[in-house]
């Protein structure tokens, strides 16, 4: 509801993305997309504080409260870049800072269970605040990295956090914790994200730029380590989730922590700043390969549903029988990828045509 208003307020001051040489998208857009997702969030967050299912969540940990505080940060940050520029450092500073405020307010990871081993490692006093931030840090930006194209992050995080919700609540329920705010959040992610694609999907008439990427990511994050950083359970009976938690956010958000980790490789082994921006993320790869937007974008997101399936398939069912299907439709997927290149649809056809003026505040109006 708060993304139309949001758009009209940019166009009216100017807030816009001019096309480049870095970008894909050919017409000014609007870039003010974070403030409605934060708004969004504050009022799901203001709701759920009211009613009654919710009293224990509120009433029984400062979480929820540091979660706000850290969403509003990492907003302000992101908000600052999108108007004007900032340096690598200063914007790392603030998501430190988000990611430390997490911290006081116990949102933190103190616990490892390995893989297998079935071992859980307990974090130091000293540790646990420096793998909250590089949490905090790494999911923050893998969100920022991936929203290269219209709807590919908001998608992704729609899909990842909808995933994790069912995962954590059915995670939670087995222990008898309902105290934990993770799946709140998580839901309420998946909202948001929901409510901005119409608005975001290609043709997008709004962006949500780093303000809204780094608010996904820190609110990701935040729900993440709600729930498998404060547990020393795994699902018992269960071969499959003796992975679980820790690997959970991991698969669930596989493809922007994959293109995170291939652009950092990558940018070193060129001797250049991680933090430099480049044309060689996995969806402009895909871009090079003849997929338009569109299909680039529903080809990542269909990897993003193959691994959420992978995590949400032994949950509902307390089976681990679906190696076959997840082999299959990740085959199905790979061949939509080599041989569907070079065919447009027709709104890619006519999203990559001209829709106006090259640039200007006139020509966005108009769009």
């Amino acid at each position: 509801m708060a993304t139309p208003f949001v758009r009209r307020a940019a166009v009216r001051f100017e807030i816009i993305v001019v096309p480049d040489d870095r970008r894909v998208h050919e017409v000014p857009t609007a870039t003010l997309g974070g403030a409605a997702m934060l708004l969004g969030f504050l009022v799901a967050m203001a709701i759920a504080s009211q009613l009654p299912a919710f009293h224990a969540v509120f009433r029984a940990n400062s979480a929820p409260l540091g979660i706000v505080a850290a969403a509003g940060l990492i907003f302000a940050v992101g908000m600052t870049d999108d108007l004007r520029e900032m340096s690598p450092p200063a914007k790392m500073s603030g998501q430190v800072l988000a990611g430390a405020v997490l911290y006081l307010f116990g949102v933190t990871m103190l616990f490892f269970r390995l893989p297998l081993v079935g071992t859980t490692l307990v974090l130091s006093p000293d540790l646990s605040p420096v793998v909250t931030v590089l949490w905090v840090v790494g999911i923050a930006n893998a969100v920022n990295f991936i929203d290269g194209l219209d709807g590919l992050a908001a998608g992704i995080i729609a899909i990842a956090s909808g995933a994790f919700f069912v995962y954590s609540h059915q995670f939670l329920a087995v222990q008898g914790q309902f105290t934990n705010c993770g799946p709140l959040v998580a839901i309420i992610v998946c909202g948001i994200c929901v409510g901005f694609l119409p608005y975001n999907f290609h043709p997008a008439k709004i962006f949500m730029g780093d303000a809204g990427a780094m608010l996904l990511g820190l609110l990701m994050a935040a729900s993440t380590m709600s729930v498998v950083g404060d547990t020393t359970f795994g699902y018992s009976g269960r071969t499959f989730f003796t992975f679980a938690p820790i690997l959970i956010p991991i698969f669930i958000l596989g493809i922007p922590l994959l293109d995170t980790a291939f652009a950092v490789v990558r940018r070193a082994s060129r001797r250049m700043n991680p933090a430099v921006a480049d044309k060689n993320h996995l969806h402009h790869r895909l871009m090079r390969l003849g997929h338009g937007q569109t299909r680039s974008v529903l080809i990542l997101w269909a990897w993003t549903a193959l691994l959420s399936g992978l995590i949400l398939y032994p949950v509902l069912t307390n089976h681990n029988t679906l190696l076959v299907p997840m082999a299959v439709g990740a085959l199905a997927i790979v061949l939509v990828t080599i041989f569907a290149r070079g065919r447009r649809t027709a709104g890619d056809v006519s999203a990559r045509r001209p829709q106006g003026p090259p640039a200007g505040h006139d020509a966005l109006t108009r769009n």
